[in-house]
């Protein structure tokens, strides 16, 4: 792999500037590598993480072969919400990663899917997932069991036909009651590991409704039109309301507890074989109604 800096803004450490503009590699395997001198910088090894690249210097990493990803079943805890012969409703964990990916082979939720159940598919690392939700989010997620399951699914997201709603805390209190956010979202250009609303990205839309507000922060329902990348994360953002705990678009400073306030509340979709509208709800988890239930106690008592 071989990186060109040429008319880019990529001053900087050797370790960081890779992972920018890799970020499906962990900041410690790209150190290993420049440790064991696989990175050259203008065609000297350097052996320095913390060299200092300034522009127009050409960076080539000599990266290890990869063992190819594959899912294999794990005994883990599953919360199943809905399941029949074609589909699989569960609720996800704040912290757990939907799929195998770079930096995380297992404990996933496919992982604990494979264990629990057979699915019709041939994807080695996604099988049966038709859309995810972020490690640090929480909620439901259907998954196809079925190639029949995995068409129709697919499909009714394509056409957005089917109903994905979140629960959001986010910093400060709105004026409006209701709002869509229609905004193109893509990678960010600085910082490969982010996205944003750039001009160039695909179409995205976001509506959001305001439940609650607060001194500092609101309780809001969003409901995704598209299925970008950190969507909600990022429109949220974009408006100057990031959403609480998010170590990526939102400030230091915010609720207290373990990754960003975002819950993936309801799921709602046709079924492939029998056509019955399916909906489902579950509650935010129990640091999320810790949270709210502060902010309540804290307007109450001003």
């Amino acid at each position: 792999m071989t990186f060109n800096f040429n008319n880019l803004d990529s001053s900087g450490r050797l370790d960081k500037i890779i992972l920018q503009f890799h970020p499906e590699f962990s900041r410690s395997q790209i150190q290993n590598w420049i440790k064991t001198g696989r990175v050259q910088v203008d065609g000297q090894i350097v052996t320095k993480t913390g060299y200092r690249l300034s522009q127009n210097m050409e960076v080539t990493v000599t990266a290890p072969q990869r063992e190819p990803l594959t899912a294999k079943p794990q005994k883990l805890p599953l919360a199943i919400v809905y399941e029949d012969q074609d589909v699989l409703v569960v609720n996800k964990p704040q912290g757990m990663v939907v799929h195998p990916a770079a930096g995380h082979p297992d404990g996933t939720l496919v992982n604990a899917v494979l264990y629990h159940t057979q699915l019709q598919s041939l994807d080695p690392i996604r099988p049966g997932i038709v859309h995810r939700i972020d490690k640090d989010t929480s909620g439901l997620l259907m998954i196809a069991k079925t190639e029949l399951a995995q068409r129709s699914l697919s499909a009714q997201i394509k056409a957005k036909t089917n109903l994905r709603e979140y629960l959001a805390l986010v910093h400060q209190p709105f004026s409006e009651k209701s709002g869509t956010i229609d905004a193109p979202i893509g990678r960010d250009p600085q910082d490969r590991k982010r996205w944003t609303v750039i001009a160039q990205g695909k179409p995205a839309v976001t509506h959001f409704q305001v439940l609650e507000n607060f001194t500092n922060f609101s309780l809001i329902k969003c409901r995704l039109e598209t299925g970008r990348t950190h969507q909600i994360r990022v429109h949220l953002q974009y408006i100057n309301h990031p959403v609480a705990g998010d170590p990526l678009y939102g400030p230091r400073h915010t609720l207290s507890g373990a990754g960003q306030f975002l819950h993936a509340a309801t799921l709602g979709f046709q079924h492939p074989r029998s056509g019955q509208w399916l909906q489902f709800h579950v509650e935010p988890p129990a640091i999320f109604q810790t949270a709210l239930q502060q902010l309540r106690r804290e307007r109450t008592e001003k």
